[in-house]
């Protein structure tokens, strides 16, 4: 299974692209096959590549909102003509099914109109100084500047729209961004940032791309030049960039283990089936994806028959197929890792926790005991994890306990249940009879806890990635 680039060979660095030291082949996981080669840089293209940034930063401040706006909308268009070609590339590199990375190109696309949108809402506003008698006669406005070089560190999983939540952003805010996808993934980002420098609007430079080891990420957040850091990932990565980046600006997108709430009153076929919608999409590879289901006692017993009984309904297979909804993992020390939590876990097993070709069959498990880490921690794969609970207040102090608050849900036919749910659970994202993975890209998206800090959606990251500087003038 191959694919031909439709950029140049070599890395976005500077004005042109730049040859690699090295190169890796990017493995389509589903069969193990090579995809293609891709460049694969070093310290020293991270180094130049912060150089360059930095050499071009004055220049993209001073970027007029029409330019920064026509650059965006050119990479939409650009990106929606080859939408086809970018989901076929995405299924080849990621692993994921056709059907999620539709939406992934989809999601990509709203994203970079949204940003072109947010140009023309970056702006301040008038202050009254003359609060206290020293201000009398004093004229105040605040304006929104870049926060500098934004360097942006994105997941395997969603490659193509996590690069965008950072490019994107940056771009309309008026900052250098260097981005470093995932090793496994850098193909779609590559294709990316292509368009952004094809659309002759911004500097070349302005937006740059760099592969590479955990030396390349280390030499882009250590720098003290740069303005922030934007990373999506694990959290301890999150934990390890944000000691290594100190003190500069860190915005974190980090996992979960997202609850879903089954209340005694909820609509229990709906909600099975947002279990099944919401657990097992991306093959279970999303930080939102439904892991601990807390359903009330009282119809506990039939929501897990309901839920067995649609297992059989989730097809596992090639990822090229429309009908396919699971698809092996991105490698398979991944798949190691979440059979052997499996494995470890203590649980019933209610259905699947077994091999399915190179994938892991669909996996409910029930009676999870305490301290288990397929409850715990973030399982990052088609896993489910069910558990009774006596009362909705059990069920909220379970979803809190977790070190983890990046969505959760709640189902239930009670408006007070709703209300109640969105007052007291600790999470970035409370969503009411909907999946917890539900994101609209326009919408301001992060957790509490060790899922991460600030927030993204292009206006609202457009904020993290810009700072407020007072102007204080006395006309006379």
């Amino acid at each position: 299974m191959t694919f031909q680039a439709d950029w140049p060979a070599g890395l976005p660095i500077g004005d042109g692209w730049v040859e690699a030291p090295a190169t890796s082949e990017v493995i389509f996981p589903y069969d193990g096959s090579a995809v293609t080669s891709g460049p694969a840089g070093d310290a020293a293209l991270a180094a130049r590549a912060l150089d360059e940034a930095l050499a071009v930063a004055p220049a993209m401040a001073a970027l007029p909102s029409h330019a920064r706006r026509t650059a965006l909308m050119a990479a939409h268009d650009a990106l929606r003509e080859r939408r086809a070609d970018f989901e076929r590339l995405l299924v080849l590199e990621t692993g994921k099914p056709l059907v999620d990375c539709r939406v992934e190109v989809a999601r990509t696309i709203v994203t970079l109109a949204t940003a072109a949108e947010e140009v023309a809402r970056l702006h301040g506003e008038t202050v009254p100084l003359d609060l206290l008698p020293s201000g009398e006669g004093l004229i105040g406005f605040w304006t929104r500047r870049p926060i500098g070089v934004v360097v942006g560190i994105t997941g395997f999983n969603y490659p193509l729209l996590l690069a965008a939540h950072k490019i994107a952003p940056a771009v309309a805010a008026g900052c250098p961004v260097i981005v470093k996808p995932a090793p496994a993934t850098p193909l779609a980002t590559l294709w990316l940032v292509h368009l952004l420098r094809s659309s002759g609007a911004l500097p070349p430079a302005a937006v740059q791309l760099v592969t590479g080891d955990v030396e390349v990420g280390r030499t882009l957040v250590e720098d003290r030049r740069i303005g922030a850091v934007s990373f999506t990932g694990s959290a301890a990565a999150g934990h390890a960039i944000a000691r290594a980046a100190a003190p500069t600006k860190v915005l974190l997108e980090l996992g979960s283990n997202a609850a879903l709430v089954v209340a005694a009153d909820a609509d229990l076929e709906a909600a099975a089936d947002a279990v099944v919608r919401g657990g097992y999409y991306a093959s279970g590879q999303a930080c939102i994806s439904v892991q601990r289901v807390l359903v009330e006692e009282p119809v506990h017993e039939e929501f897990l028959t309901l839920l067995a009984a649609r297992m059989k309904d989730v097809t596992v297979g090639d990822p090229r197929s429309p009908q396919t909804r699971v698809a092996p993992l991105i490698d398979p020390a991944a798949t190691d890792r979440v059979l052997d939590r499996i494995g470890r876990s203590g649980a019933r097993l209610v259905t699947g926790g077994v091999r399915d070709g190179r994938a892991i069959a669909p996996t409910v498990l029930a009676g999870v005991p305490e301290g288990a880490e397929v409850w715990d921690e973030e399982i990052f794969g088609p896993v489910v994890c069910v558990r009774p609970v006596p009362d909705l207040d059990a069920a909220f102090a379970a979803v809190n306990a977790s070190r983890y608050g990046l969505h959760a849900s709640v189902y239930t036919r009670s408006l007070a249940t709703a209300f109640a749910a969105i007052e007291r659970v600790d999470a970035g994202g409370v969503v009411v009879n909907e999946v917890p993975g539900f994101r609209a890209d326009n919408m301001p998206y992060g957790g509490v806890k060790d899922s991460g800090a600030g927030r993204e959606g292009p206006r609202f990251a457009i904020e993290e990635l810009t700072v407020t500087r007072m102007a204080i003038i006395r006309p006379s």
